[in-house]
């Protein structure tokens, strides 16, 4: 049995988790709405305010899938509860980013600005213009969001410039020496 899967959801109040015929998901809260499909070796159902997993059998693929959806469905329960966010600062002379309407500017050193589009169910907010605060309640598009404007210029170990995650430590390397 697996670990993971086998471990059942305390479902807020607040949070509605409904479970359709067909193994449809659907998780409704304060902040908005979800849904996922499970597979189809996966089946769920809810006790009051328990939300419990069960598999068709023991294949491999069965076990694999029983982890997996048991930890999506709790992060739509987390998500559409409490929400999710991931923080991002700019480091080096002159990078800044900006919000405009649904377009996030950043200026990175290089002969051009570099625009991203915001997607629909993230809320981006920039402060001091070198702090990224990324909201949103989808777990996979918030961390997606925040690696994507993050892979536009990652931290290098030299000067430590770049775009790097809250609190991520950059190993530094010594540059080269004259003999």
């Amino acid at each position: 049995m697996s670990r993971i899967g086998k471990k059942p959801i305390e479902v807020p109040a607040k949070v509605k988790v409904n479970i359709g015929a067909e193994g449809a998901v659907t998780v409704e809260g304060p902040k908005g709405k979800l849904s996922w499909q499970l597979p189809a070796l996966v089946s769920a159902s809810v006790e009051g305010s328990v939300l419990t997993f069960d598999r068709k059998d023991e294949s491999r693929q069965a076990r694999a899938l029983h982890g997996l959806s048991r930890a999506l469905v709790a992060n739509m329960v987390a998500g559409v509860n409490d929400g999710f966010k991931r923080d991002l600062e700019i480091q080096g002379v002159g990078f800044k980013a900006a919000v405009q309407g649904q377009i996030l500017n950043l200026s990175l050193g290089k002969s051009h600005p570099i625009h991203f589009h915001i997607p629909e169910s993230v809320k981006i907010t920039v402060t001091d213009n070198t702090k990224i605060a990324i909201e949103g309640i989808d777990k996979h598009i918030v961390g997606q969001t925040a690696a994507d404007i993050r892979g536009y210029y990652p931290p290098e170990p030299y000067k430590g410039k770049g775009i790097r995650y809250a609190g991520e430590q950059v190993r530094r390397k010594e540059g080269k020496t004259v003999q």
